[in-house]
C-alpha cells in the first residue's frame, strides 16, 4: 500500500494520479538516471533548468517518473503520461519543482528551537 502523507524530511512530495495519492522521492540512483535521460552534466544544471523556467513537459514527466520510482511505485513513464494528474499540468510542474527542491534542502521546521535555545546553562550558543 502506498503511504498517503509525504515526509518532507525525506524529500517526499505527494501527487494524486488517477484519483490515488502517491508519494514521490528521488533516490540517488533515480537522480543519476535522470541526469543521463535529460542530458545534463550535473545536478546543478538540472536544478537551474527548473529555477529559470527552462524546463519542458518531458523534463516534468521524467522527474515525476523518477520520483515515483524512488517512492516505490511501479508506474512507468508511459503510465504517467497517460495518467489523470490532479490539478493538471500546473500541479505536475509544481510537484516536480518541489520534489527537486526538497531533495536538496531541509524543510523548515515550524517548531524548531530559536538559535541558541536548548544549550546548557553556561555553555556557548
Amino acid at each position: 500500500m502506498q503511504p498517503i502523507g509525504a515526509n518532507p524530511w525525506r524529500g517526499e512530495v505527494t501527487l494524486t494520479l488517477n484519483g490515488r495519492p502517491f508519494v514521490l522521492r528521488l533516490s540517488l540512483g533515480a537522480l543519476a538516471r535522470l541526469e543521463a535521460q535529460l542530458q545534463v552534466g550535473t545536478l546543478v544544471e538540472l536544478v537551474q533548468r527548473f529555477e529559470t523556467g527552462g524546463f519542458s513537459a518531458a523534463d516534468i514527466l521524467a522527474l515525476l517518473a523518477a520520483g515515483l520510482e524512488g517512492g516505490g511505485c511501479d508506474f512507468t513513464a508511459s503510465d504517467l503520461a497517460q495518467a489523470d494528474i490532479a490539478g493538471g499540468p500546473v500541479a505536475a510542474a509544481r510537484a516536480a519543482a518541489e520534489l527537486l527542491a526538497r531533495s536538496f534542502a531541509l524543510p523548515e521546521a515550524k517548531d524548531a528551537p530559536a538559535e541558541g535555545a536548548g544549550t546548557a546553562p553556561g555553555s556557548a550558543p
